[in-house]
């Protein structure tokens, strides 16, 4: 017992010996580093900076175009009124779908759009915004920001003179808007549907017509029978619409979006030329922004599904298991069509592959499970 004792006591001795050797050794460095010079950034507070964003949403569009809005006033604020960026919506300054060209060149130093608008100028981009049957929201968010997406989001973007951003995120989308039920794969064929992306390809798979009509030409197109159904974000946006006053069906789930990553994209050189910490700044408010977008769909999809419903007596109907079986299969034709024809699609998608994989074991025993419970 008095070994124990004595070994304890030259323990605590000991130890209280250090740490008071280890003060002095602190004090001693405190009053060298403050006889030596201090490096910091070499920040003009006094230089001001003027951007310009443009998007490719409407003026103001509901949490799209009003989080690059938000976007705007949270780094003036945080910059202290040294970094202002005026915002445009789609077709205020430049066509909306020229959003890509216009920051690449830098005649506009931000841009907020989706990457696979942009997929017949860098067909492997589809990948960094929602892929049919692929990635939710979330392990999407995982994917880009800690799973080492991120890495070839910007390889790809670098020679446009690019720096993307995972800038916002739809939430999981609906399937869409039908005037009349879809009870077998054959109801697609002849469809007249608007759907972009991968999405687009799959339906003329399996013998529909994918068509491209912009955002606010959708709702004339589906009453005049120009197409005959359509996909847009999830109930908050289509309720907006006003697209259950020309459709009667509204199907689910949104097998061709699941995921909604949208993007903020900066030209390399005017990012580069501003301060550190300014640059710092735009990183972390359009990380904050991608956050805010996600809640607030999610929040608005959750009221708004219930007053479609309820209110307007929407007929909400789920696709039939041989109908996603079969966009399933066409979806992996497509793919596989992709990544053969195209290099750097192939290595983005074995990365995106391996990634889904990997996370699906965790989803499995995780919120999966959960939801049987």
């Amino acid at each position: 017992m008095k070994n124990k004792t004595s070994s304890r006591r030259k323990f605590i001795t000991s130890s209280s010996l250090a740490l008071s050797a280890s003060f002095v050794s602190l004090a001693s460095c405190s009053d060298k580093k403050s006889e030596s010079k201090i490096n910091s950034p070499n920040i003009n507070f006094n230089k001001n900076y003027k951007w310009k964003m443009v998007t490719t949403w409407p003026p103001n569009f509901p949490v799209l175009g009003e989080g690059c809005n938000i976007l705007s006033k949270w780094i003036n604020k945080m910059s202290g009124g040294r970094l202002e960026i005026k915002v445009y919506g789609g077709g205020e300054l430049i066509p909306s779908l020229e959003c890509f060209d216009a920051v690449s060149s830098g005649a506009i130093e931000m841009g907020s759009g989706a990457s696979y608008y942009w997929a017949g100028k860098v067909p492997a981009c589809q990948f960094f915004s929602s892929v049919p049957f692929g990635m939710n929201p979330l392990q999407m968010n995982a994917w880009l920001i800690s799973g080492g997406g991120n890495d070839l989001y910007k390889e790809l973007y670098d020679p446009f003179d690019l720096i993307p951003f995972p800038g916002g995120n739809t939430s999981m989308q609906m399937g869409g808007w039908f005037n009349k039920e879809i009870n077998s794969i054959q109801d697609l064929k002849g469809l007249k549907m608007r759907i972009p992306g991968f999405g687009g390809k799959v339906l003329s798979k399996v013998g529909g017509s994918a068509v491209t009509v912009a955002g606010g030409e959708i709702y004339t197109n589906l009453e005049r029978g120009v197409i005959d159904a359509t996909e847009w974000i999830g109930p908050y946006h289509d309720y907006l619409m006003g697209f259950y006053q020309v459709a009667k069906y509204y199907y689910y789930p949104g097998w061709h979006e699941p995921g909604g990553v949208l993007e903020m994209i900066v030209n390399k050189k005017k990012f580069y030329n501003l301060p550190s910490d300014l640059q710092e700044i735009i990183i972390h408010g359009i990380e904050a922004m991608n956050t805010w977008m996600l809640c607030e769909c999610d929040s608005k999809n959750s009221i708004y599904l219930n007053k479609l419903v309820k209110e307007k007596g929407v007929i909400l109907k789920q696709f039939p298991e041989e109908v996603i079986k079969e966009l399933k299969r066409k979806t992996n034709e497509v793919i596989d069509e992709l990544v053969s024809n195209d290099e750097k699609s192939k290595k983005v998608f074995q990365h995106y592959k391996k990634f889904r994989e990997s996370i699906e074991e965790w989803s499995a025993v995780s919120d999966k499970m959960y939801y049987t419970l």
